[in-house]
């Protein structure tokens, strides 16, 4: 299965990869803007929240791999905050707290790096099976072995998936919100993330 590393992947990339017998991932496009790459949203006082992750003068013509991070501002602390508010009250976030705040505080120079150690995050807390991934040496432009998730990385899609609703800090104020960082699903079902991406379906 074909993937874009992105940001705190939306669940329904977990979705795919909870089903995968082999994960690779497509590291030589070309950036683009309003993306999963440098974003993901949680589950805010307000509803659906952004987390965006500054790059320094990335366009469509540059590759996704040399896009920096842009650290004048202290986006890290930032996200920090924001998660902390949002989830310090869920039932599994003071497992993971330590560990979130170790992860924000390395500066990685890439944001594709970065991606892989989100990724790598929730491989490990969520004690998925897939623990290995591949990397593209080319660009694939039709993915003819196995399933191409890629469009999963549109930010803008409004596409719905029906997945099963869970239980939500702020659901008794702004209802179900699908489709989240995989952190609102890891915070609120710990242990059951698995078995929770195991019971959805998605197709492409």
């Amino acid at each position: 299965m074909l993937f874009y590393p992105t940001y705190f992947s939306p669940i329904a990339h977990y979705v795919a990869i909870a089903k995968a017998e082999e994960v690779v991932f497509e590291v030589e496009d070309n950036f683009q803007k309003q993306t999963y790459r440098n974003r993901c949203y949680i589950y805010g006082a307000n509803g659906k929240q952004l987390l965006n992750i500054p790059v320094l003068k990335a366009n469509s013509k540059q590759a996704t791999k040399d896009v920096k991070i842009d650290y004048n501002e202290d986006w890290q602390q930032q996200h920090l905050r924001s998660i902390a508010t949002a989830y310090r009250s869920s039932p599994f976030y003071e497992f993971f707290d330590m560990e979130l705040e170790a992860l924000y505080a390395i500066k990685e120079k890439f944001l594709l790096d970065f991606n892989f150690k989100c990724h790598e995050f929730i491989i490990e807390h969520a004690q998925l099976e897939i623990k290995t991934y591949q990397k593209t040496t080319h660009f694939v432009k039709d993915h003819k072995e196995g399933r191409d998730y890629r469009s999963l990385v549109d930010a803008k899609s409004k596409r719905t998936f029906g997945f099963e609703p869970y239980f939500q800090v702020f659901s008794d104020k702004h209802g179900f919100i699908e489709n989240l960082s995989i952190l609102d699903l890891l915070f609120m079902e710990g242990p059951n993330t698995v078995a929770y991406l195991e019971r959805q379906t998605i197709t492409v």
